[in-house]
């Protein structure tokens, strides 16, 4: 999300002769991906905290606009807003991180900010469920699709992944992307798995390919779970996935389910989308801006199984067209384009 960010500020900003510079706390230097921004509108502190402090707070040249990419660069904020009053802080609110009470300097960021940037409308509410913000400075600006992600222009299945899964046309291809860690269980990965279960008689050869890295502990549960489901011969792990191959996978799959409960927004669901692949997500977080309501995708409740079981098999029963394939790239491309992020964004900087 931040890499498409700093791409479409550098763009506004060159547009407009503004200035621009993004400093990362946990980043080098070296990390850089030059294609985003130029060498010299980027420095990474390798998370040297104080020289992070010292050289964004203490700034020799008071910036107009300060966005910060998540709550806890609170101090930061705190002490911009401390020395130099006139300076904007926007903060942007994602998900979990601000669904849930927050330390006291948290709390005065919010009551400082000057906007609040909410990746979807369920974030948006949360803000004042939570923390009772002000609904005039929180604003909806949807993330956007990655403006280097390789779109695919045809829907072939790749052969090169087929043949390293062992996958073959005879079956239909489920397919999830997430972090697999044992400090998060809300994915829903658990219960495809057991869906997976339920639905390998009705359709034989059904694969299900769980991607993503995983910490010991998230491993070795996930792989009890797959032994007790019996779905050992279904299931697939790879563990973490090259950027480059992501497009790939997305072609190979038939359905990307996700039934999370704690998304911000799912950029995951505007990517698999982008490729032509049907979405299932949870009804209660941001996936639902992700899937426009209902429009792009199909939205169920992730803690009911069945319902997660009956709308895998709807959506395997119908037949994945070429045009339906297509016609879900270009509503995606339409919705979540980065020139539409990059209007908004102007609109914000402007005040238009």
């Amino acid at each position: 999300m931040t890499r498409v960010l700093a791409h479409a500020l550098n763009t506004i900003c060159t547009t407009n002769r503004w200035h621009f510079k993004l400093s990362s706390l946990y980043d080098a230097s070296s990390d850089l991906m030059p294609q985003y921004i130029p060498r010299e509108n980027f420095e990474g502190f390798n998370n040297r905290r104080i020289s992070f402090i010292l050289k964004t707070a203490f700034a020799r040249q008071k910036q107009d606009v300060v966005i910060l990419s998540h709550i806890n660069l609170a101090l930061i904020g705190l002490l911009i807003k401390l020395i130099s009053p006139k300076t904007k802080v926007w903060l942007i609110a994602h998900g979990i991180e601000v669904w849930r009470p927050l330390s006291f300097h948290k709390r005065q960021l919010l009551k400082r900010s000057d906007m609040i940037i909410c990746v979807s409308a369920f974030t948006k509410a949360q803000m004042y469920k939570w923390h009772k913000t002000n609904p005039a400075k929180c604003i909806v600006l949807n993330n956007a699709l990655d403006p280097f992600m390789k779109v695919p222009t045809t829907f072939q299945k790749p052969a090169y992944l087929l043949d390293r899964y062992g996958i073959t046309d005879t079956g239909p291809v489920l397919f999830t992307l997430t972090r697999l860690a044992s400090t998060e269980l809300y994915k829903g990965h658990d219960r495809v798995i057991n869906a997976v279960a339920g639905l390998k008689h009705q359709f034989p050869g059904i694969k299900y390919v769980l991607a993503g890295k995983y910490d010991h502990d998230e491993g070795e549960r996930v792989k009890q779970l797959i032994y007790a489901a019996g779905v050992t011969d279904q299931v697939i792990l790879p563990g973490f996935i090259k950027e480059d191959e992501l497009p790939d996978h997305f072609l190979m799959a038939d359905v990307f389910v996700l039934p999370s409960k704690k998304e911000g927004f799912g950029i995951v669901f505007i990517e698999a989308l982008a490729c032509g692949l049907p979405v299932i997500c949870g009804n209660a977080d941001g996936s639902v801006d992700a899937i426009r309501n209902g429009e792009l995708g199909t939205a169920i409740n992730a803690d009911n199984e069945t319902e997660l079981e009956n709308c895998i098999a709807s959506q395997l029963s119908e037949p994945l067209t070429l045009n339906k394939r297509k016609h879900l790239k270009d509503m995606c491309l339409q919705y979540f384009n980065e020139q539409t992020y990059m209007n908004t964004l102007q609109k914000l900087l402007t005040n238009d």
